[in-house]
């Protein structure tokens, strides 16, 4: 089992967000989707909101491959380098693995930020809140009420 989160704030956001599902199909086969959520910009605040969601699915990819496949998502619909925390068309970001502890240079699993940031876990814990984080073991729905996060995040 694996869980996925998606965001972006350039262009057609609920467009962006339907193209990576239809992408991510078939070599991961989404079980659940949250419901999409507006949530204004972390880090650089001087952008547009983004929308956000989270996925849970399985796949027969391994964490890396599952990672170049992402990136690879991302290239495609358009996705370009940018600064640290700015505007993107499209990110994909793997958040869980099972119950993996990954530490690579550059894959890092569970998402080293997952705990620290609401617009991730309000809808992750929709689809998966009881789903322990493999390091803090504890719930998703639990970290996300012990959230010190206060960026706002709504439904859309």
């Amino acid at each position: 089992m694996i869980c996925l989160g998606l965001g972006t704030n350039l262009g057609d956001l609920e467009e962006n967000l339907r193209m990576a599902l239809h992408f991510l199909e078939p070599s991961v086969q989404i079980i659940k989707s949250s419901n999409l959520y507006e949530s204004e910009p972390f880090g650089k605040k001087d952008q547009p909101w983004f929308l956000n969601m989270c996925v849970l699915a399985e796949t027969a990819l391994t964490p890396q491959e599952l990672l170049e496949f992402c990136k690879k998502i991302e290239s495609d619909m358009g996705r370009e380098k940018g600064e640290k925390w700015g505007p993107r068309l499209i990110d994909i970001d793997i958040l869980l693995y099972d119950d993996r502890i990954i530490e690579e240079e550059v894959l890092t699993i569970p998402h080293k930020q997952l705990h620290k940031r609401k617009f991730v876990l309000l809808p992750l814990s929709e689809i998966a809140g009881d789903i322990l984080h493999p390091q803090l073991k504890k719930p998703l729905n639990e970290l996300l009420n012990s959230c010190e996060d206060v960026s706002i995040v709504r439904l859309h």
